[in-house]
């Protein structure tokens, strides 16, 4: 005899139920709510991507049907601190965008040396200009603290911006800030001694400048600090010594005290005068 009856709460219950086979036995069938929540699962992850798409300044005004296409197209990666999320001279897949976290772009030369380009964090995108020329990337990026990036495409990225060349305009002037970002990094380092790119960061950084006796809490070693400004430690504290030296800082371990804070921005937008009576850092 063939098995075909059902019993138990098979047809009504949605849960489990059972049927007859050949020799007599009742053998259950248990359905499972699985795929359901697979899709939920899948669309609410769609619903966070999109969101985060909406975060980024070029996706922004997009309408929402266009926003959770994208993020059905996205996939995300994870990254703990230290952990590369692409390397100098890698093929460009695609836009990065950063979900949460902290991503930090470098060079490294072959002895060694390491250039600190900048850093980026929730809501920055990255790698659009070897996504339009097809090239590889110029620099590493490197997770400063456990990170989460969705992947975007090149294809998807392209289509885009062909169906709306406003998006395309954004992404220009992304673009556009970047290579003024660097074309002042290249003008420090070729015209900027150490001090002044020393006294730029020191003035940046202080919570309120033009105050004496603020004072900040170095959080970043010698090392960290020649790496940004495109130096070596040695310099940075022969810098320091200069700057205390002058009058312009005190340091007490880890924390610095601005004494003059018009000497520090003095020598923050370039003035030769303010390194009177001290011997100049290059």
């Amino acid at each position: 005899m063939s098995a075909v009856s059902r019993c138990g709460m098979g047809s009504s219950g949605g849960g489990s139920g059972c049927k007859a086979t050949s020799a007599g036995r009742q053998v259950s069938i248990v359905r499972t709510t699985a795929a359901p929540q697979k899709r939920m699962a899948r669309a609410q992850t769609r619903s966070a991507s999109a969101e985060i798409f909406r975060r980024v300044g070029y996706f922004a005004s997009l309408p929402a049907a266009e926003l959770s296409r994208l993020a059905g197209r996205c996939t995300t990666r994870i990254l703990e601190p230290g952990e590369a999320l692409f390397e100098e001279g890698q093929p460009c897949r695609g836009l990065l965008i950063i979900a949460e976290g902290l991503v930090e772009i470098r060079q490294i030369s072959f002895r060694g040396r390491e250039q600190v380009f900048h850093s980026e964090g929730s809501g920055a995108t990255l790698g659009e200009g070897p996504l339009f020329d097809g090239g590889g990337y110029i620099a590493s990026a490197i997770a400063l603290a456990p990170t989460r990036v969705l992947f975007l495409p090149r294809t998807d990225v392209l289509g885009l911006c062909q169906r709306r060349p406003e998006v395309a305009l954004a992404m220009l002037k992304t673009m556009a800030r970047r290579v003024r970002h660097f074309a002042g990094i290249v003008s420090d380092l070729a015209f900027r001694p150490v001090i002044e790119r020393l006294a730029r960061h020191l003035d940046a950084a202080v919570a309120a400048p033009g105050k004496p006796g603020v004072s900040m809490e170095l959080t970043l070693t010698h090392a960290q600090l020649a790496a940004r400004l495109g130096t070596v430690r040695e310099l940075i504290a022969r810098a320091f010594s200069e700057l205390e030296k002058t009058g312009v800082i005190s340091r007490d371990r880890s924390r610095v005290v601005i004494r003059d804070p018009a000497r520090l921005a003095a020598l923050a937008r370039g003035d030769d005068d303010a390194t009177r009576g001290g011997d100049r850092v290059t």
